[in-house]
């Protein structure tokens, strides 16, 4: 079996897991032991990063709902302690309510808030945004000239919110491709940039991929 189609079956397992999930509840969407290990494996951050990121959003979710209840549909997804939050609240207030109950998170070291001020979002456009979240994984993992598992995708209403620590000719890469997707409304960054030669210490087993230069951009 080729690490794609690997890949592809790993993403299948993900999905139908993803999907019980969301029709279930807000837990977090979880993976069977041997796509966690492929992902840990291809992830640019430390074990012990990963593994603070995974609690501060279990933290920051919990304290959400004992505060807010079912006022509130927030998704809290952290890269590197920076936590960016989407989903849907009634007002500004709750909004900003929010963010101060997450900031307030040991660990959390920035908030990025794209929550929307909303009626709670129905199941059915949750599983369609997870069903867009697949396609665009599934959409880097065909890209030859990048690493899938250095991203992370949380999709809110049609809106892709790309996170992960990325060079700039990546995330111009990712971002082009995500928004040519049937689907995708808009594509929202934020990636943690290095240099390619960051990159390059950072995969000293790994050949680079192969690809001509590109001028890179910082626009959405």
């Amino acid at each position: 079996m080729t690490m794609k189609k690997l890949h592809h079956l790993l993403l299948a397992a993900g999905t139908a897991a993803g999907l019980a999930t969301a029709l279930s509840g807000c837990a977090p969407l979880l993976l069977g032991g041997a796509a966690m290990t492929a992902i840990v494996a291809t992830d640019r951050r430390t074990s012990g990063a990963q593994l603070e990121d995974e609690t501060i959003e279990l933290k920051a979710s919990s304290r959400v709902r004992e505060v807010l209840g079912d006022r509130v549909h927030v998704v809290v997804t952290s890269f590197n302690r920076q936590v960016l939050l989407t989903g849907e609240v009634p007002d500004q207030v709750t909004r900003e309510t929010v963010e101060q109950i997450v900031r307030k998170v040991d660990n959390v070291n920035g908030v990025i808030n794209e929550l929307g001020i909303h009626i709670v979002s129905s199941l059915s456009q949750r599983s369609n945004d997870l069903l867009l979240t697949t396609k665009v994984r599934a959409t880097l993992i065909d890209a030859p000239d990048l690493s899938a598992g250095a991203f992370k995708v949380q999709t809110e209403r049609g809106t892709v919110h790309l996170m992960g620590r990325v060079t700039a000719r990546e995330a111009e890469r990712a971002t082009n491709l995500v928004r040519s997707i049937s689907g995708v409304q808009r594509v929202v960054r934020a990636f943690e940039i290095i240099t390619e030669e960051e990159l390059q210490r950072m995969m000293p087993r790994q050949a680079a991929p192969a690809v001509a230069p590109v001028a890179s951009a910082q626009s959405r």
